[in-house]
């Protein structure tokens, strides 16, 4: 996808501390943007790297990985276009605490840790929309601290499908659609399981008509679903 001014106008309309500048403000900020594509399972920051830059995606889909004691990838979170990440560690200036792959080809748009200091962090419009935002990621966060919580590797599953479903979920007649693909993997990585558990369980749910398979890509989580569990 070829990159345009347009695009990243498109792209802070959803960026709260973005979305509340002016274009001509906008403007400003587009012009020292870095656009850089990446190949599919390419990593685009490391966990021990040190974060100079705001990442917002143009297009494809990337992933936020971590790694537990054993070397495990637990899966943190996944990105589409449109979305954007690295304002934390800008902030407080310490490495980022996951690691970012590309999960197909994608393009990412770069703001350097001066410029978004200078466009954003010294106006107080966007620096207030920001304070929010990190409420926000906040409350993701609390959100997986609640899946690790849960003792029976079911719940950790249903968890994860409910968080998946509240970020990409599209409304449907028959429940909801989680609109992006996942494999089996990702959601054992996401809910810290097995993938062999993982895909028991999915495919015990399928079988009790809590969920299924659209097109052999996304996931409906129909009404019955999400009677079984409800997070915060």
């Amino acid at each position: 996808m070829k990159y345009s001014q347009e695009d990243f106008f498109k792209i802070s309309a959803g960026i709260p501390f973005l979305a509340c500048l002016s274009r001509s403000e906008l403007s400003e900020i587009e012009s020292v943007v870095i656009v850089k594509k990446f190949l599919k399972n390419e990593v685009i920051l490391l966990e021990e790297d040190e974060s100079t830059y705001f990442y917002f995606i143009v297009s494809g889909k990337v992933k936020v990985i971590s790694y537990n004691d054993s070397g495990k990838e637990l899966l943190l979170s996944i990105h589409k276009r449109y979305d954007y990440f690295g304002e934390m560690s800008i902030l407080d200036g310490k490495t980022s605490p996951a690691t970012i792959v590309a999960m197909d080809d994608c393009t990412v748009g770069f703001i350097t840790k001066s410029n978004f200091i200078k466009h954003i962090m010294n106006n107080e419009k966007s620096l207030h929309q920001l304070i929010g935002l990190l409420c926000c990621r906040l409350r993701e966060a609390w959100s997986m601290l609640n899946i690790l919580g849960f003792a029976e590797a079911s719940d950790k599953i249903r968890a994860a499908l409910t968080i998946f479903s509240r970020k990409f979920g599209t409304p449907d007649k028959n429940g909801t659609i989680i609109s992006i693909k996942l494999t089996h993997k990702d959601i054992a990585n996401f809910s810290a399981v097995s993938r062999e558990t993982a895909s028991r369980i999915i495919s015990a749910m399928t079988k009790a008509g809590e969920i299924e398979l659209i097109d052999h890509k996304y996931f409906l989580l129909k009404p019955s679903f999400f009677d079984k569990l409800t997070l915060p």
